[in-house]
């Protein structure tokens, strides 16, 4: 086992790898720009080292900066976390000549996988089910225009380097073509360096389904089953559960082999996720593999039983994997809802700030995976995600009630969240029904009044204006008090009429 490990991230996933360290004895090197100084991930690492400015180009995506404290600080083995160079393939290829274990799969699976034209290939000659679409890279508006005569509309233009819901317009006519075109090709230049771009047709009403898959360096593969991922904004994931509330038995054995032999298909090592689209009629469609750590695994873990970034770590120390397949086994139900600093209200804008107060939910079956801390600053350089609520049921109605629950007990002050929004859709229909799909929050978002989204307003207000009228009170009879000397009978009788307000007003606010 590795004796120390640097973690390439920051936030809530840097928490959550340096825990899964302690418990496994390994010492912990954290590294942090100047934005992170008192960062939480850098107050709980043995070891931290600043790399530079706030801008992630000049800190967390500088390879050679981490590099250099990675041979300074004397670790074994870096580790990504996810976003930033977890998925940079020459980010792999760079800590392997250097010495270091990169925790994750091999630079050339990363750079087949982060290819989506080249993955698509992949699984098609392994036999997993892929979106129709371009087989070759797209060169010309003309190209785009003659496959989708094919293929028909509506249809997904996307960046082949692609992901995190950036790089990719949906064009339902041909006119569209043109616009979505350039578009997408400078967001693919400007975001991942790379403009080429590939194109799927776009399937109507489908779900977001993903499956856990995990192999060893001796050929072992095992899947630890599914997730829903379909409650999205902005092609963003807000809330994934497991397990995936739309699958029949027969659809998830097919699924999760269809995994399984996909990561056969590219030899892979380590923790992995192939996410598929899952249509009306229950047919599975592979959309793209990442090859790290998810967000989302938290679910996972809540009802497997299995600890993913320790199993991990223990895979790229040259671990065999503890189990046979039939020996996981899912029990109960679990929903994660990705806590972010937005305004719900105005289309999900970012709103960095300091955090004056905050008060995580606890209980039964209640997990928080929180980045932050109380005065905390959420900075205006990094993914707005703070923390991840996570909650287990023995059904999936127990999850959802637990989850209102915990959501309720949740605050945040200093700072907007999107936690009125969570407890909204834990509220709605067609979610308690688990009947959504990925254009859930589009479709109903528009019909969500400002009182569905704070249902508590008028109570806050009222008492508000209670507190307001309370204090000018006071401040009527403290100014009377420090009035003149000499007795007059209107000071007296205004000072009693003050007074007796006052208590009216405790009276009331007793009651209330």
């Amino acid at each position: 086992m590795f004796k120390r490990i640097l973690i390439a991230n920051r936030g809530e996933i840097a928490v959550r790898i340096i825990r899964a360290c302690r418990e496994l004895n390994i010492e912990t090197v954290a590294v942090y720009s100047e934005a992170d100084r008192h960062g939480l991930h850098v107050k709980y690492a043995d070891y931290a080292y600043l790399i530079g400015p706030p801008p992630s180009t000049q800190s967390y995506l500088a390879p050679e900066r981490i590099l250099e404290v990675a041979k300074k600080s004397g670790v074994e083995a870096i580790h990504p976390g996810y976003g930033f160079l977890a998925e940079n393939g020459d980010f792999a290829r760079r800590c392997l000549q250097g010495g270091f274990v990169f925790i994750g799969p091999s630079p050339e699976v990363i750079d087949q996988m982060g290819d989506k034209v080249t993955a698509r290939a992949i699984m098609k000659a392994a036999g997993v089910p892929v979106v129709p679409g371009s087989v070759e890279v797209l060169n010309s508006e003309e190209e785009v225009l003659q496959i989708a005569e094919t293929i028909g509309y509506p249809f997904m233009l996307k960046s082949v380097a692609g992901g995190g819901g950036k790089g990719l317009r949906l064009v339902r006519s041909a006119g569209e073509i043109r616009s979505a075109y350039r578009a997408v090709r400078s967001e693919a230049s400007s975001s991942f360096g790379d403009p080429r771009l590939y194109m799927e047709k776009y399937l109507e009403r489908c779900r977001h389904v993903e499956v856990q898959i995990l192999a060893d360096q001796y050929g072992k593969v095992v899947h630890l089953y599914d997730r829903d991922c379909s409650i999205q904004r902005r092609h963003q994931k807000i809330i994934e559960e497991c397990p995936a509330p739309s699958l029949d038995d027969r659809t998830r054995r097919n699924i999760s082999r269809a995994a399984v032999q996909g990561a056969k298909a590219v030899h892979y090592v380590g923790l992995g996720t192939l996410e598929f689209l899952l249509d009306q009629e229950k047919n599975f469609y592979f959309l793209e593999m990442n090859p790290r750590l998810q967000v989302e695994h938290t679910v996972t873990e809540s009802t497997t039983g299995i600890d993913l970034v320790k199993i991990q770590i223990e895979v790229a120390a040259g671990g065999r994997l503890p189990w046979p397949q039939r020996r996981i086994r899912l029990t109960g139900h679990a929903i994660e809802c990705r806590i972010y600093a937005e305004d719900s209200e105005a289309d999900f804008m970012p709103c960095p700030g300091k955090i004056e107060g905050l008060r995580l939910p606890e209980g039964f079956g209640v997990r928080n995976d929180c980045g932050v801390y109380e005065g905390a600053e959420i900075s205006i350089y990094y993914d707005p995600m703070i923390a991840k609520l996570i909650v287990w049921g023995e059904s999936r109605i127990e999850a959802i009630i637990r989850m209102r629950r915990a959501l309720r007990e949740y605050q945040v002050r200093g700072i907007k969240t999107n936690i009125s929004f969570h407890q909204w859709i834990m509220r709605h229909p067609r979610f308690m029904a688990g009947d959504f799909d990925t254009a859930f929050v589009e479709d109903e978002r528009r019909f969500m009044a400002k009182e569905d989204l704070f249902p508590h307003r008028h109570v806050a207000l009222a008492s508000a204006a209670i507190a307001a009228l309370y204090r000018e009170q006071k401040l009527a009879v403290r100014r009377l008090e420090r009035g003149a000397s000499e007795k007059s009978e209107w000071r007296e009788t205004g000072k009693r009429e003050s007074l007796r307000l006052v208590s009216g007003m405790q009276a009331s606010m007793k009651k209330w």
